[in-house]
């Protein structure tokens, strides 16, 4: 029950992270335009190489580590100061580098400088502790506050093209405060202990073995934009975030449970019960098919008039993008059980390794001839090349160690259905052309729950295992409750 809540916790969390900037989405597009949009993903994207840098492999690793030791709070307070200094000094050292860049970075200078808050603010977090502890809601309901008011504040504050460096701050500021309110936690969590017996640099060739797949994951996440900024256009940079975004809202309910279960296989590991490691890994793979595949299906049912109506007539080129992008839903809800559910906490981390620099491989060497050919259609091909690359190399080297068959037993049925979905939602999607924006709000609302209508009774129709492991759960939580 404890994975539930937490998953229900997690789940709740980053979906209200990326459905708040959703619900601002449509303001701040139509108020700050494309050009603004695109200035913002372009400083953004560089950032995030700095973070990348100075953060190197600790989340990863430092909840991995805490939940090794969560049961000795000496030794796990120790850990944590050790991983946190670590993180200071090099963090410490990533902002130098970026004073330096500054320096000679040519253009937005002025944001740049806003966006280095973010620098700060990734210096500043330990959701990593209480992700190691299974302790979901401390972080999660201090953060849930902090968001709500950073869109209040974007829309109070954020009033049109000008206000394009407001927007940057109000972003960064929220995740900076949004971190700063983990502190006052650990007071209770950790113990006292020794600095004169802390040795920080002891943790970095450990984190630098996960950095390198932090490399390669960043390049496939943010090297497309950059991209798309140098090549084409900050405007086509700013629609293919766009497109990201909603993809990522989706995504967020999918892997969610990758951050829950990672410190409870990781426990099951360390305590020698690997018939528990892979009994979590099957289920939770087969429940990301479940729900991904029927998510994939119904954006890109209404991907195409999903977008414009979101984001304004000017980001109509998203619409298709989004509806291309949406099978990588499906391909890093798998990527994400294996990689991140399995092979971290299980220490395969030069499987998890060499599957993610291939997929950066893969999107470098795509980038270039497929956007200079396509332009924003070409960089989302090089996403899904290079997922579906991470997604078979780890699915290839499990193979003997994890029952692949028990994992994909329901994906048929599940594809069947979500077809089935598609092809109803889909049709009635572009059959209807409301210029009203309160009726296509409340059209796409209506196409939404004809979508669940039809995966749910096609469920019920094809019996897959997971539908008896449901009622497993809902019998429990019924005999606690009468108990």
């Amino acid at each position: 029950m404890k994975v539930i809540k937490n998953y229900l916790y997690n789940a709740g969390y980053q979906l209200l992270a990326v459905l708040l900037p959703l619900i601002t989405a449509p303001y701040v597009s139509r108020v700050i335009g494309a050009h603004g949009i695109g200035i913002n993903t372009a400083t953004n994207s560089t950032i995030q190489y700095f973070i990348l840098f100075g953060s190197i492999g600790i989340a990863m690793y430092g909840n991995r580590e805490i939940a090794y030791h969560r049961s000795d709070r000496q030794k796990m307070s120790k850990i944590f100061w050790e991983i946190q200094m670590l993180k200071f000094i090099m963090m410490a050292l990533s902002y130098g580098a970026f004073l330096v860049y500054l320096a000679f970075c040519p253009v937005y200078k002025v944001y740049m400088l806003i966006q280095s808050i973010n620098l700060i603010a990734a210096a500043l977090d330990i959701s990593w502790l209480y992700m190691g502890l299974e302790d979901f809601k401390k972080t999660v309901l201090r953060n849930t506050m902090v968001k709500l008011a950073s869109a209040a504040m974007i829309f109070m504050f954020v009033r049109d093209a000008g206000d394009t460096w407001v927007y940057i701050f109000v972003l960064a500021i929220s995740v900076l405060c949004g971190n700063l309110t983990l502190w006052p936690y650990i007071r209770r969590t950790l113990v006292k202990v020794n600095l004169r017996e802390l040795h920080p640099f002891r943790h970095f060739k450990p984190t630098i073995a996960l950095f390198i797949p932090q490399i390669a994951i960043q390049i496939y996440l943010v090297l497309n934009k950059t991209m798309l900024w140098a090549m084409v256009s900050s405007d086509v940079a700013g629609f293919y975030d766009r497109s990201d975004t909603l993809v990522k809202l989706v995504l967020t309910i999918v892997t969610a449970t990758g951050t829950v279960m990672l410190p409870h296989v990781a426990h099951a590991f360390h305590e020698g019960d690997i018939k528990a490691v892979n009994d979590m890994t099957a289920d939770s793979f087969d429940f990301v098919s479940c729900i991904a595949i029927p998510m994939f299906a119904g954006l890109a049912a209404i991907g195409q008039k999903l977008a414009p109506l979101f984001f304004g007539p000017q980001f109509k080129p998203v619409g298709m993008a989004v509806c291309l992008e949406a099978v990588v839903i499906v391909l890093i809800g798998w990527s994400n059980v294996v990689g991140q559910q399995y092979l971290l906490p299980t220490d395969k981390i030069r499987i998890y390794t060499n599957s993610v620099v291939s997929g950066a491989i893969v999107n470098l060497l795509l980038n270039i001839p497929l956007i200079y050919l396509m332009g924003l259609h070409g960089a989302v091909f090089a996403t899904i090349c290079s997922e579906t690359v991470v997604t078979a190399y780890q699915l290839w080297h499990v193979r003997n160690d994890l029952d692949l068959r028990r994992m994909f037993i329901n994906v048929p049925k599940y594809a069947i259905a979500g077809t089935m979905m598609f092809l109803v939602v889909n049709r009635f999607c572009m059959a209807l052309d409301f210029k009203s924006t309160s009726v296509n709000i409340l059209a796409m609302a209506g196409e939404i729950a004809l979508g669940i209508v039809i995966y749910s009774v096609l469920l019920l129709i094809l019996r897959p295992t997971i539908l008896g492991k449901l009622s497993l759960i809902i019998d429990r939580i019924r005999s606690r409750k009468n108990g």
